[in-house]
């Protein structure tokens, strides 16, 4: 790490556009990380979820705690879900429905886009965005 440069623990606060995406990664606020990001209208951050599969309530907490403090902070959650669209779970499909959010799950670098078009469009919008679809 370069001196003076803060360590930012996984999270960089603000909305960033996605700048890029491959390799495993994303380019966002000017830096890169290795993995899979929940953005919010609060930050950006890493979520453990290697797949898209891994995907859980607790990898969404981060999401339901900021609408919980926020009401109507977001609207739409865009997931991205590796090279090919898939579809979320069914249990998460009831949990997204139950917070009142409107979601659609597609592959990565569509939903990478969309998540920017959105986000300049001024719409309360986040994205977890994952780079693989299935463990296998």
């Amino acid at each position: 790490m370069s001196a003076g440069r803060p360590r930012l623990e996984g999270f960089v606060p603000g909305r960033h556009l996605i700048e890029a995406y491959g390799a495993g990664g994303f380019r966002f606020a000017g830096m890169g990380h290795v993995g899979s990001i929940l953005a919010t209208p609060r930050g950006v951050q890493a979520i453990e979820a290697k797949t898209f599969d891994d995907i859980s309530e607790a990898t969404l907490a981060p999401l339901f705690a900021e609408i919980a403090e926020a009401s109507g902070s977001i609207e739409f959650v865009v997931f991205g879900a590796g090279e090919r669209m898939a579809l979320l779970p069914g249990r998460l499909t009831d949990l997204m429905r139950a917070n009142g959010l409107r979601f659609e799950a597609m592959a990565t670098g569509p939903a990478s886009r969309i998540y920017n078009v959105m986000l300049g469009e001024n719409r309360r919008v986040a994205a977890v965005l994952t780079t693989t679809a299935t463990a296998g």
